[in-house]
């Protein structure tokens, strides 16, 4: 029997909540036809990749994850080379995927779980590890171990806020409750529990989309209430709409012999445990190079930009210093807690692999491509 169909334009919807079990049901036979079945860690169950995945698509779109989970799991292919590693050289891999709390926590989770040699089995267990929501804790334990659980990520909300005809934007308590509330109770109690769960991702990547919704191909649109009302275009509702602040700050690029000189940023906050250029005001280049042992031969300002941000904006004034080389200098280590941080020369070669912000990366690859970070000894 069919399960679903493609229903007709303009059709007639009924208000009342679908059968138990039939949306599920509907969700599930769609995807098994039309979902995604070749992404690079389904048809595995290892936690571990599960894991890495889920976390890697918090806030990324699968497009953008694949080539970098494909390079994660050839670099630390388990939970106890993760664990091995330093955090530096996890930080560089994932350097450019963005959100880097999320690869802090992917290793401050891996060290933890490294005495019991596997990730726990239940999504309440796994909830408790650094950087696993409720949803993300609940991804792995249905793809990794079969336990019935509900996820409710950007996508599903979107599905279930226009299916149930729901108002209010996605993150208020009250908004928040009703989705879960619909999620945990639309939980199939059969087998169908792993492709309804794919289904309901997949559905919101490529069919209810935020924009243009293809409805006529969607498996549950003979009850969804926004599209029988009209709404499609308005729910859910858009997150309330506010200026971004907009915050300055002027990065230090200082070249010399052996390269570019860049400093440890603090393991919390923006970009936090990457490596960066100084933060610092044109006043102070003197002194930093001087304290690193280098001679500051000269400072030019370069076009400032501005990278965004989730919450505000950041806009960068570049300042490029020519120094020339008086000591050696190498990886400070532990210092008293007024000493600069800790810094270390960034041969130009290395930029590329480096764990270096994304317009930090990007500004020092076009600097060296202009031929402007080599000076002469």
């Amino acid at each position: 029997m069919r399960l679903w169909r493609q229903p007709q334009a303009h059709r007639c919807v009924t208000r009342l909540p679908p059968e138990p079990g039939a949306f599920a049901a509907r969700i599930a036979a769609w995807q098994r036809v039309h979902g995604r079945h070749d992404l690079p860690w389904q048809g595995s169950r290892d936690p571990y990749r599960r894991w890495i995945s889920e976390i890697m698509l918090q806030q990324t779109q699968v497009a953008a994850v694949i080539p970098y989970y494909l390079r994660f799991l050839e670099r630390f292919p388990d939970l106890q080379a993760l664990a091995r590693a330093e955090l530096d050289e996890v930080l560089q891999a994932w350097s450019g995927l963005g959100y880097y709390g999320r690869a802090r926590n992917l290793h401050a989770a891996a060290r933890e779980l490294a005495a019991h040699g596997r990730l726990p089995e239940s999504a309440a267990e796994l909830a408790a590890l650094p950087g696993i929501g409720r949803s993300t804790a609940a991804a792995i334990a249905v793809f990794a171990f079969g336990e019935r659980a509900a996820i409710l990520d950007g996508n599903v909300r979107r599905v279930l806020c226009r299916h149930r005809g729901i108002d209010g934007f996605p993150g208020l308590p009250e908004v928040e409750r009703q989705l879960w509330e619909i999620a945990a109770r639309e939980l199939p109690a059969d087998g169908d529990l792993e492709a309804y769960t794919q289904g309901l991702m997949d559905l919101g990547a490529a069919v209810c989309t935020r924009g243009r919704p293809r409805c006529n191909a969607c498996p549950v649109a003979d009850d969804c209430i926004a599209l029988a009302e009209g709404r499609t275009g308005s729910l859910p509702a858009p997150r309330p709409k506010r200026e971004l602040a907009l915050r300055e700050t002027t990065l230090l690029v200082l070249a010399g012999a052996e390269g570019v000189l860049v400093e440890r940023r603090a393991p919390a906050g923006v970009w936090g445990g990457l490596w960066s250029l100084p933060e610092a005001h044109a006043q102070a280049a003197a002194g930093i190079a001087a304290a690193c042992g280098l001679r500051l031969l000269g400072l030019s300002p370069l076009e400032p930009f501005v990278h965004r941000f989730t919450h505000f904006r950041l806009r960068i004034t570049p300042l490029l210093g020519r120094c020339a080389p008086v000591v050696r200098v190498a990886d400070s280590g532990p210092k008293a807690p007024d000493a600069p941080a800790a810094r270390r020369w960034l041969p130009v070669a290395q930029i590329g692999g480096a764990a270096l912000p994304s317009p930090v990366k990007s500004l020092l690859r076009r600097l060296a491509a202009d031929g402007a970070l080599g000076v002469d000894p």
